[in-house]
């Protein structure tokens, strides 16, 4: 009995001497019928060993990288901003200031008729200042001060005008000058510092009823001035009211202080004790600013009268400086008067009277009978009748009698009503303290006019 054939397992496949002769062809047949079939080929192909032959690969020259040529938006024209500030002159119109500034025109009713504007944008004035800020040429906002702390800003927006008031709240500041006149002429004050405006306060508004600064200052009189200066942030703005004072003149002094009661019913200098400085008489007929510095070293003053009777005071001035009356009173005469050529008399309570001669015209509209209140303008600077020089000659009578002034007590005037006394005395403490720091500026020359 012949032994069934065993199959090997053999791992390894071999196609030449180990397997026998006859299949060899069989089996290339076979594998040659499958592989043309297709399908059934793949599932041989373990047993095959395949070479695989790559084609040669043919390099392609690099392509160089193109360069990207970035696209820019056109750009928009350049912003053109511009400010100019314009000071209205007398009869402008805001029609016109805008035609000159080529602004459209047709703008100016949608301006006013913002409600802000309506309320608060009042006629204009000369002086006032507009601050215009274009774009390109055209309106963009208008800014005008309508008050010391306030200012109104006309803004065009995409829905047209607006309008809002912007504060600008002023700080007041205390300042202090002291010196000591070096001339007869108290406009020495100037040197360090006093301006005309506050020689015309401290002379007139203050110290006006106990001394005539055009007459009766001295070398050696001394002034003390504390005032308000005016700042709005950093930028000075000017000087406000005197609100302590002192003035030392030929040994006597004076002092004086600003009050004003909370409910604003008193408002005015005072004595440190509490009186008015205000008298029934000024001492001097116009204003010290106006009265002319002797020209003589010496003191001499010129000839400026030829009258035989020469009694009274004369003050040289420009010819026009106006002339004031010197308490309340009525007139009693007015036109020309002999030597005193164009005068003036006023009859004054208590048999007094005065005179101002040599004018060179009256205040309009006067005429005897008429009454006039101290300081009110009653006619002009001359060289009428027998004067040879324009110049104010002044009298002060007492029942007909030339008399100085000097001589006659004058009646004290009426003290701060009781109500007042405690807020005075809180109120001008500081100031009169802030008069007895020491620390004096010497004036040493006083300057001309």
């Amino acid at each position: 009995m012949k032994r069934a054939a065993q199959l090997s397992f053999h791992h390894e496949l071999t196609f030449a001497a180990t397997r026998p002769k006859r299949f060899g062809r069989w089996l290339f047949a076979a594998l040659a019928v499958l592989l043309t079939a297709g399908g059934l080929g793949y599932a041989l192909l373990p047993l095959a060993v395949i070479e695989t032959v790559t084609s040669p690969t043919i390099e392609q020259p690099a392509t160089p990288p193109q360069k990207i040529v970035a696209t820019r938006e056109p750009e928009p024209p350049p912003v053109v901003k511009t400010d100019i500030a314009y000071v209205v002159r007398p009869k402008d119109t805001l029609g016109e200031i805008f035609g000159q500034l080529k602004l459209d025109v047709n703008q100016i009713p949608a301006i006013l008729e913002v409600p802000a504007v309506h309320e608060r944008f009042k006629p204009l004035q000369p002086g006032d200042r507009l601050t215009f800020s274009l774009e390109n040429g055209g309106l963009r906002s208008i800014d005008r001060r309508i008050s010391e702390t306030e200012i109104l800003s006309i803004v065009l927006g995409d829905k047209g005008f607006t309008a809002k008031v912007t504060a600008t709240p002023i700080e007041t500041r205390m300042a202090h000058v002291r010196g000591t006149i070096a001339s007869s002429q108290f406009v020495a004050g100037r040197v360090i510092g006093l301006s005309p405006t506050m020689i015309q306060q401290f002379a007139n508004d203050i110290f006006g009823w106990d001394i005539d600064f055009a007459l009766e200052v001295r070398p050696g009189d001394r002034f003390n001035v504390v005032y308000e200066q005016k700042f709005r942030g950093e930028e000075y703005l000017g000087d406000g009211n005197i609100v302590a004072a002192e003035f030392v003149n030929d040994g006597a002094v004076h002092r004086a202080v600003r009050y004003t009661s909370p409910d604003g019913k008193i408002d005015g200098y005072f004595t440190p004790d509490g009186h008015s400085v205000r008298r029934a008489f000024l001492r001097a007929p116009l204003d010290v600013a106006r009265v002319s510095t002797n020209p003589d070293p010496m003191g001499h003053r010129p000839m400026l009268s030829l009258m035989s009777d020469h009694q009274g005071k004369d003050y040289p001035a420009p010819t026009g400086t106006v002339v004031k009356a010197t308490g309340d009173g009525r007139i009693r005469s007015i036109g020309a008067n002999g030597e005193y050529g164009n005068a003036v008399i006023i009859e004054h309570e208590g048999a007094a009277s005065t005179l101002y001669a040599h004018l060179s015209a009256f205040e309009r509209g006067l005429q005897p009978g008429q009454r006039v209140k101290q300081g009110d303008a009653i006619g002009y600077v001359g060289s009428s009748g027998a004067a040879t020089a324009p110049h104010l000659h002044y009298e002060f009578r007492i029942d007909g009698k030339r008399v100085d002034p000097r001589q006659i007590e004058p009646p004290a005037t009426e003290p701060i009503p009781a109500d007042y006394v405690s807020d005075f005395q809180e109120k001008t403490a500081a100031l009169l303290a802030a008069l007895k720091q020491s620390g004096d500026a010497v004036v040493t020359a006083a300057l001309a006019r």
